[in-house]
């Protein structure tokens, strides 16, 4: 027995995988993925076991689904007839829009199950994680799984309700705050910067101004205001981005992911 397999090592599974490799012992974790090459590499490279889909299903505790949400229903149906007969074993499922019933449902219903939805910055131990979990799961089981997901970065209880809205702006984030990190330098470079440092300078910004509204609790309109001084250059710059309506498009983003998260539930 093993307590962690993870099917399906992509982006976000690969990144939970590592994670939890760093807060408890790798070779005690079992990992698969489509192309068997692949869940070889990554298990070498992580000090980890490659594994199967159903030796997970039978062989541990904790069987997490880094699947997308439409091949989860494939995936599980072929193996529920070894799930459906498990009491000692929890599904952990990202998947984006499928809530904890839909999959206990593919399993034959009665499932302990935990959700979370994490984002890409959990590779680096600096991730925003939300869960919640049914009341099927022990508190003891989660406690464990828990005590090990801390290791992906910033991890918080939120009402699966609230998880879709939780993933449109966390889990999707990474890409919007990486294409503003991209045309940020792509300004620096067209006002002369090397592109190396542009990257550069666009990525320690993005950074900085994170950690200063964290630890000193100010509103972002409040930091804005701080570098906008009367009849300055930054106000110009707010100015334009307030034309091209930057904040509304940024907004419109995260709603259209919501709608997107909640469509993978119908």
């Amino acid at each position: 027995m093993a307590t962690f397999g993870f099917i399906g090592i992509g982006n976000m599974g690969g990144a939970i995988a590592s994670a939890v490799a760093q807060a408890h012992d790798p070779g005690d974790i079992l990992v698969s993925a489509g192309h068997p090459e692949r869940a070889a590499a990554f298990a070498k490279a992580h000090g980890m076991t490659a594994s199967t889909n159903e030796e997970i299903a039978k062989n541990c505790k904790f069987v997490v689904l880094g699947v997308k949400p439409q091949f989860m229903g494939a995936v599980l149906g072929a193996l529920r007839p070894i799930l459906e007969v498990r009491t000692d074993c929890v599904l952990v499922t990202m998947a984006a829009g499928m809530t904890m019933q839909s999959i206990a449902n593919l399993v034959g219903g009665g499932y302990p199950v935990i959700r979370i939805m994490p984002n890409t910055p959990a590779r680096i131990g600096r991730g925003v994680i939300e869960y919640d979990y049914n009341d099927r799961c022990k508190k003891e089981d989660v406690e464990q799984f828990l005590s090990v997901l801390g290791a992906a970065g910033y991890v918080d209880h939120l009402p699966e309700r609230l998880i879709d809205a939780g993933s449109a702006l966390a889990g999707s984030g990474p890409a919007f705050v990486s294409m503003f990190m991209e045309a940020l330098a792509d300004g620096g470079v067209a006002c002369g910067l090397p592109r190396k440092t542009a990257l550069e300078y666009a990525a320690r910004v993005v950074q900085g101004t994170a950690e200063l509204m964290l630890q000193s609790g100010d509103h972002p309109g409040q930091m804005k205001d701080a570098v906008c001084s009367p009849g300055g250059t930054t106000i110009q710059g707010v100015r334009t981005l307030e034309q091209r309506g930057f904040r509304g498009a940024v907004t419109d983003a995260v709603i259209a992911t919501y709608e997107k998260n909640k469509a993978f539930a119908k």
